[in-house]
């Protein structure tokens, strides 16, 4: 392949109630992003219902593809790759995606390449600041928190991961009870500068020698102070609930990630996910950080705000990287909703 040549992909977006599109030029430059949210239609239920989320996909998809292009100042001839969310997720509304990505690559003859969705949230940044190796990411959204070791642009490992809950998921578990719309996270983090940690919340496993998570404990801590409240008329400052939740979570998520920095020392340190535009939580890792020795002082890159939730430009950065380490699928590609990242030999012992 001729290295000078700019490389153009395409890319989809589909795992759970976002469906995007993007064009990404070189895996840094985003010519294109289009997002149909879905948070309206699932906000009356509390949560995502896998069903209107792959029937909104269905609806939009073809009309975002178009949008992509053109939004590009681009035409099929232009793309040199397209590439598609293939897991983690839900298996209908990922089902959509691939379908789509595959239909495009038979009809075009432009090559398919498969992508997790969790090195896209990691890639993110890539879109944002040119990316040191090795270098250390912590995860964090509704579905996973996990610390994740990237020895180079393809192969990641992770070296720790939560044994429940995510971080994501307990902030919507929680707001449901302050009555908060899903999603809860902005919600919560705007409550919690507004109060103080006047409640305590217990910070689980963070003395542990592992780099595992565990956030159920927290959430039924939180559950039971607010019903216990309840049940002897007693009426809680939401602000301070708030403050105390994320307190908790802020704690644990900074106090391991800083001790994985010091062990594995990366030259870049990156947060992606949903729970990664939590500004408590940027804060707080940019304060720890700044506060390392300068020996093992990582450069830190935090993605844009937009660049946080799901969308397809990060699945181009992720496919740029494998385009370039010649990583191809083909048509038998399918969804795979469980698919997961290496553990490191560490956690499987």
């Amino acid at each position: 392949m001729d290295s000078k040549k700019d490389i153009r992909i395409l890319a989809y977006e589909s795992s759970c109630d976002e469906t995007s599109t993007s064009v990404v030029k070189n895996g840094r430059e985003v010519e294109s992003l289009i997002v149909a949210t879905q948070i309206k239609s699932h906000q009356r239920f509390g949560g995502v219902v896998p069903e209107v989320a792959s029937r909104h996909h269905i609806e939009v998809i073809s009309q975002i593809t178009k949008e992509a292009l053109q939004k590009a100042n681009a035409t099929w001839n232009d793309i040199d790759a397209i590439a598609v969310t293939y897991g983690p997720g839900l298996v209908g509304a990922l089902l959509i995606g691939v379908s789509a990505a595959k239909a495009a690559s038979m009809a075009t003859g432009i090559p398919l390449i498969g992508v997790d969705h969790i090195m896209g949230h990691i890639m993110a940044a890539q879109l944002t600041a040119e990316i040191e190796y090795p270098a250390l990411a912590l995860q964090v959204s509704g579905g996973h928190t996990e610390i994740v070791l990237l020895k180079d642009p393809t192969h990641f490992e992770i070296v720790g991961d939560t044994r429940d809950d995510a971080a994501g998921e307990a902030y919507d578990k929680i707001g449901r009870v302050l009555g908060v719309n899903y999603p809860a996270g902005k919600t919560i983090d705007e409550w919690a500068h507004q109060g103080n940690d006047t409640f305590h919340f217990p910070r689980a496993m963070m003395e542990d020698d592992d780099y595992d998570f565990s956030f159920s404990g927290l959430k039924s801590a939180f559950i039971n102070t607010c019903h216990h409240a309840d049940q002897i008329h007693q009426e809680l400052n939401k602000f301070d609930l708030a403050a105390s939740f994320q307190a908790a979570v802020v704690d644990v998520l900074a106090h391991k990630t800083i001790r994985a920095i010091k062990q594995y020392q990366p030259r870049t340190f990156i947060m992606g996910g949903g729970v990664a535009a939590n500004r408590g939580l940027r804060e707080r890792m940019e304060e720890e950080i700044a506060n390392l020795p300068h020996n093992i002082k990582p450069k830190v890159i935090l993605p844009d705000l937009k660049l946080c939730g799901d969308n397809a430009a990060m699945i181009g950065a992720a496919a740029y990287n494998l385009y370039q380490d010649h990583q191809f699928a083909d048509l038998t590609l399918n969804a795979d909703p469980s698919l997961e990242l290496p553990y490191a030999d560490s956690m499987l012992n």
